[in-house]
């Protein structure tokens, strides 16, 4: 069986839950790197596979696949020695796939609408309402971990998703007040165990957080 192909970025957090999937899994992928600041997802090759332009994709054998939640229930679903991330059970699959939307249209969203101005646009602001907009994304899953994990006592997808979005939301803001998150941070602290989750994970997090931040100050600096 050939390798899967990974279009990616370590920047992404929706392309490392993908790489930290498929390495729980067993998977070998074929990483393609896209470089998105210097516009290799709007190439005429990158579009033919994915018109919308974001990353990650998959290709499996001529089989594309885009979004990250979509890959990584279908990694599961294909190539899983069992369903332990992506349980059968109505229930348990209805709360693992809230909490996928709760990731890509609370916690993502919140970082993107911060990061997006400095990536794209040129800008140099730090919006303070936009900060405290993404804060609030922490209570609400601080507020959410009644158990060990997202969804009950074992980890799932919806915990690998969460988890690369959170990871990089506190290298931009790190979660000073560990009284006030006592929940999140033992749950960062549990999925920071995962095998290799340094380098899948908390790597790229960090440089993102470098990489934008430098960029937002020469922003600034050519403004003047």
């Amino acid at each position: 069986m050939s390798k899967i192909k990974l279009y990616t970025a370590k920047l992404s957090p929706p392309g490392r839950a993908v790489e930290m999937t498929a390495s729980l899994l067993g998977l070998e992928l074929e990483i393609i790197p896209i470089n998105l600041l210097a516009g290799d997802h709007r190439k005429p090759e990158f579009l033919k596979l994915n018109p919308q332009h974001t990353i990650p994709i998959i290709d499996d054998d001529g089989i594309v696949i885009r979004d990250s939640h979509a890959i990584i229930i279908y990694l599961v679903q294909k190539y899983g020695k069992d369903l332990s991330l992506y349980p059968e059970d109505p229930v348990t699959r209805a709360k693992i796939n809230a909490a996928l939307h709760f990731d890509s249209g609370v916690l993502f969203s919140r970082l993107r609408f911060y990061f997006e101005p400095i990536l794209y646009g040129g800008s140099s602001e730090r919006p303070q309402h936009k900060i405290e907009y993404m804060r609030k994304g922490y209570d609400l899953l601080n507020d959410a971990l009644v158990d060990d994990y997202i969804v009950g006592n074992s980890l799932t997808l919806a915990d690998l998703s969460c988890i690369a979005t959170i990871a990089t939301m506190e290298a931009f803001f790190p979660l000073e007040d560990r009284s006030s998150y006592p929940k999140l941070f033992a749950w960062i602290a549990r999925m920071s165990q995962l095998p290799d989750y340094d380098r899948l994970n908390q790597q790229g997090a960090i440089e993102f957080a470098e990489i934008c931040e430098s960029l937002r100050l020469s922003n600034g600096s050519k403004a003047k």
